[in-house]
């Protein structure tokens, strides 16, 4: 299982059209074969995903998605800095 932890900081301004956005991302993501979980937490401006997959080809496939893509490239400007993502191992 492969655990991934993505942090999307929105401008403020933007926080309501980002959160539409982020919304979709995730409605779209679970629809997705390999998508164990993909869970939005929220606090202010910061939404952060939580993310486990089945293997790394199922994340490859994730991360080939147009809508991703999409949300990558259409986010760009709307947020106060680039999209953090850390793939991670769980220690406990």
């Amino acid at each position: 299982m492969i655990s991934i932890t993505a942090i999307i900081k929105s401008k403020k301004e933007n926080i309501e059209v980002v959160k539409e956005m982020v919304h979709n991302l995730v409605t779209n993501t679970r629809k997705e074969a390999a998508c164990i979980r993909y869970d939005l937490h929220y606090s202010e401006n910061v939404f952060i995903i939580w993310e486990e997959w089945k293997d790394q080809l199922g994340l490859d496939i994730h991360n080939s998605q147009q809508y991703l893509i999409d949300f990558i490239a259409d986010s760009e400007t709307l947020l106060a800095s680039p999209i953090q993502v850390y793939k991670t191992t769980q220690v406990l």
